[in-house]
């Protein structure tokens, strides 16, 4: 069927670069606005505003009864948030959770997920309703204190903003991950808060740091203790953006006979308990926690969790420094203030903006809520008005309202009532005029009265409204706060003891291993030293390339064709049965790339890289130390080119082969130390490339290996010359191989 719309068939040109600017930035802000960031005077995203205020019309207070989650989700993304239902259902069952958040809005009935990491049943078994803390953040609401917006398809209206007499956004905390931007605000304590925001409201012009004075810092729903400097916090809160080290409760538990066990009985926040001893068990298993012998879970309705170390001559303290740096025992929370404000603007804010926002927005909420009240309290004096005109003439109007066809303007004319008066008066119903008190009439007049005064006052004076908005904290606090079992702080602020610094290998058992490698880069570490090359085995067509003796705590330096330089250590090598596991599995090389060799790394050691074109440099061994698995990228290379040599330096004179079989010596003076580049030439060519180098002391000569046996040839005149130079060809005798060993 055609398109009769009048833009039908409209081809619009434009630059794809301008289309695709515009489509994106709406999608960005899309994403910013309606799902990722909270709002600063509410502390909600938009699917959690929608779910409160769908619960708020189905009535689910605090003191009704339970419904369906089912319900509850149906109604929300059939009226305001059209997604998907799991989407909702997990955002819900996270307000829920009381190890999630530090106040749930959502009192939930049924399983709800666990702090191991269990998911909550479906939401067709499961039942919720608000929360005090959701009805205090939904106070006001129907008393025109928000402005409303019509929903997705214009059939219903959602709240903009709530009114928030609950300091949700510190209080619970958000997180939340945009395009180009994100947030992350953890959990504070209410109470502290609501001290803070008294504290603003009396000292306008206060700093960040007097406001710290009353919230030192985060408060998570699971504990824990805050090792972060005071100094860091101080400067996370003043600039909106930093991190706090948090840390799992614990303590000593004494047993018989000397021994003793170390009970953890606070994990981390956000921290899976389940995948916590499972990564514990792993380390343990990678022998990479040498001080514990064991773990156990022995949590119930509370967390504890048993370490048992391996010696109890140990120090407790010790023990937990490998833990907290090994395991997700502590971790660290970040501090990203990026919020909407009042405008809808994402911005990044420091403590006492956050607190700032919210305190305003609760002013322009007691204005609005005044007017509304005021104007409700006109609308009912207007009334009292009339029946007090009237009161004592009913039965006039009676008659007149029997007798007459249009009595409205007849009893406006007869009592001098207005529009308002005379209406509400033609509607009273006859029962209700026994009940027509002239005493309850004036009393209730008296008191909307002395009401609209007090309102009309409040409104004129901006200090009466600071201070009504300080009682309604102070309220807060007192429902909220420190003194209530909900308020009462539990994460501790500490530092972390002064331990020794523990090193990473002496987390590792050390063991004698011996390393072997493959012509075709096939890696395993075998027990011990000592191996009998011949009684190794290999797969088909490969063969033993390097053998090498160490420890399971040292590392390996490996240098690639590639001109990169990657870590190992032998504690992460595949164990001796086997063939073991190519190299390019454990490190970030190439299908091309091949291995030139393979040392153990020491400190103050130097090395000479070498291409096969012939040009290198000396590099030390601090400088190719490589963090991550792609490597460090040290000799650069032409497309064309390959690294072919990188010799440890032990001597004073360099000797480079060529592959026409022409030798070269001269000083090792002649060849820079540089930590990354193409170096100089060392030899040069006419025709092929580097065969093979080495360093060698002059006093001692130039060590070769022919056959079985190495010779030692002293007389080296001939062939001793500069950097760059072609060389000579050896003197006879010389090894056939191309290489000097």
């Amino acid at each position: 069927m055609p398109d009769d719309s009048p833009n039908a068939g409209e081809i619009h040109n434009a630059p794809l670069s301008d289309a695709l600017s515009e489509r994106y930035l709406a999608y960005a802000l899309s994403t910013i606005m309606a799902r990722s960031l909270p709002d600063v005077r509410d502390g909600l995203k938009p699917v959690h505003r929608r779910l409160v205020y769908a619960m708020h019309l189905l009535r689910l207070d605090p003191q009704s009864g339970f419904k369906k989650c089912a319900r509850v989700v149906g109604d929300v993304i059939g009226k305001f948030h059209p997604h998907g239902e799991a989407a909702v259902y997990d955002a819900m069952v996270r307000l829920a959770q009381d190890f999630a958040a530090r106040y749930p809005l959502v009192d939930g009935q049924g399983n709800f997920g666990n702090i191991d990491g269990d998911n909550a049943a479906a939401m067709r078994y499961t039942e919720a309703r608000l929360t005090e803390v959701a009805r205090a953040l939904m106070d006001g609401i129907d008393e025109d204190a928000v402005d409303f917006r019509p929903n997705y398809d214009g059939e219903e209206s959602e709240p903009t903003v709530l009114p928030a007499a609950f300091p949700n956004l510190l209080a619970n905390g958000a997180t939340g991950i945009a395009v180009g931007m994100a947030t992350s605000i953890p959990p504070h304590n209410a109470g502290e808060v609501c001290a803070a925001l008294l504290h603003l409201v009396r000292h306008p012009d206060c700093t960040p740091a007097a406001l710290l004075k009353h919230m030192p810092g985060p408060d998570f729903p699971t504990g824990g203790v805050l090792v972060e400097p005071r100094e860091n916090i101080a400067e996370a809160y003043a600039t909106g953006r930093g991190g706090f080290r948090l840390r799992a409760r614990w303590e000593v538990e004494k047993l018989k006979h000397g021994q003793w066990q170390i009970v953890v009985t606070e994990v981390p926040w956000q921290v899976q308990k389940a995948r916590l001893i499972e990564r514990i068990a792993q380390l343990m298993e990678e022998k990479k926690l040498p001080l514990l012998a064991d773990i156990r879970d022995e949590s119930s309705a509370n967390v504890r969790l048993v370490l048992e170390p391996r010696n109890r001559t140990l120090d407790p303290a010790v023990m937990m420094e490998t833990l907290f740096r090994a395991t997700d025992l502590e971790v660290r929370i970040s501090l990203n203030m990026n919020v909407l404000d009042a405008e809808r603007t994402p911005r990044v804010m420091n403590l006492k903006e956050v607190l700032r926002a919210f305190l305003d927005h609760r002013h322009e909420v007691l204005q609005r809520r005044s007017r509304h009240r005021l104007a409700a309290i006109e609308r009912r004096l207007e009334v009292l008005e009339g029946y007090l005109a009237v009161y004592l003439n009913l039965d006039e109007v009676i008659r007149i309202i029997r007798e007459e066809d249009e009595p409205k303007p007849v009893l406006m004319r007869r009592f001098s009532l207005t529009d308002v008066q005379a209406e509400a008066v033609l509607n009273m119903r006859l029962r209700n005029l026994r009940k027509l008190d002239e005493m309850e009439i004036r009393k209730e007049h008296k008191s909307l009265s002395t009401e609209r005064r007090n309102l009309r006052a409040l409104l004129k004076d901006e200090a009466m409204r600071w201070s009504h908005i300080a009682t309604e904290i102070t309220d807060i606090r007192a429902r909220f706060g420190e003194k209530t079992e909900l308020g009462r702080r539990r994460t501790s602020l500490g530092t972390a003891p002064a331990v020794e610094v523990i090193q990473e290998t002496a987390l590792i058992e050390r063991e004698p291993i011996t390393i072997v490698c493959s012509q075709k880069g096939w890696l395993r570490a075998m027990k011990g030293h000592g191996i009998d090359p011949a009684a190794l085995r290999f797969k088909e067509g490969d063969r033993l390339r390097f053998l090498i003796p160490c420890e399971t705590t040292d590392r390996l330096a490996l240098f690639a064709t590639n001109g990169r330089f990657y870590s190992l250590r032998g504690d992460q090598l595949p164990g001796g049965r086997g063939d073991g596991q190519p190299v390019r599995l454990l490190l970030d090389m190439g299908n091309e790339d091949d291995i030139v060799a393979l040392f153990v790394w020491r400190e103050d050691q130097r090395f000479l890289l070498a291409s096969e074109q012939g040009r290198g440099f000396i590099v030390k061994s601090e400088d190719i130390q490589a963090e991550t698995r792609k490597g460090k990228q040290v000799l650069n290379l032409d497309a064309s080119e390959e690294a072919k040599v990188c010799a440890l330096v032990e001597g004073d004179m360099v000797a480079t082969l060529g592959q026409n079989n022409k030798l070269l010596l001269f000083p090792l003076a002649e060849v820079p130390e540089m930590a990354r580049g193409r170096g100089v030439i060392l030899q040069k060519y006419k025709d092929g490339g580097l065969a093979d180098l080495k360093t060698y002391k002059a006093v001692e000569g130039l060590s070769v290996r022919v056959g079985e046996r190495n010779f030692v040839q002293s007389n080296l005149a001939d062939w001793i010359g500069t950097r760059a130079q072609a060389g000579r060809l050896p003197w006879k005798g010389f090894p056939r191989s191309g290489r000097f060993g």
